[in-house]
């Protein structure tokens, strides 16, 4: 249970609904609220087949290219690190759509929900637990659900939390994030001395 509860938070914190939620509204401002909410589920059902291949085919992947657990938990490490440190201090970036059209698997499914350091840190959940499957499909589910209840809900928390309010529990998600990738390196350098 408590690996479940872990790897549910881990998800949630790589899949950053609260720090989604701006662009997903700047993408989307343009269409009126039905088609919204159409376009937002359209595009975490895709991220969510996404995510789903990579859980199943990650272990194969790595098998294919020869990776042991400790190269990958280490280097996933490194990987949150830095999505970590880009959410405690953020940078403007683009998102490559047009306001006046709808937007299709870029950017929304990919890579803002469905990005390459979720399908990374899939893959290395997939290689750690590969006999614990089910408790990864659930993690994924319920991360996947509670990222499309916030963006379905956005703006409920824009004006429940402000937009300072949200980059600030972005910046807070952000600094666990950095403890859970220290954590996930650590364990790789202690594993890669034992073996």
């Amino acid at each position: 249970m408590t690996e479940i509860t872990s790897t549910t938070i881990l998800l949630i914190l790589i899949m950053d609904p609260l720090g989604n939620l701006p662009v997903f509204m700047t993408i989307l401002k343009n269409l009126n609220a039905k088609r919204q909410r159409i376009v937002v589920i359209r595009e975490m059902i895709i991220a969510l087949i996404i995510m789903l291949l990579f859980l199943f085919v990650g272990e194969k992947i790595l098998s294919v290219l020869s990776l042991k657990t400790e190269t990958v938990s280490i280097s996933g490490g490194i990987i949150l690190f830095l999505i970590a440190i880009k959410m405690i201090f953020p940078t403007e970036n683009s998102n490559g759509v047009s306001s006046n059209e709808e937007p299709f698997l870029v950017p929304l499914a990919i890579p803002l929900v469905a990005g390459p350091s979720l399908l990374a840190t899939l893959m290395l959940l997939s290689h750690q637990y590969l006999h614990h499957m089910s408790y990864l499909v659930g993690s994924l589910l319920i991360a996947w659900c509670f990222t499309i209840i916030v963006l379905l809900l956005s703006g409920f928390f824009l004006k429940l939390f402000g937009s300072k309010g949200v980059n600030a529990l972005e910046r807070l998600m952000g600094l666990i994030l950095i403890m859970l990738a220290t954590q996930m390196f650590l364990d790789g350098i202690r594993d890669w001395f034992r073996a």
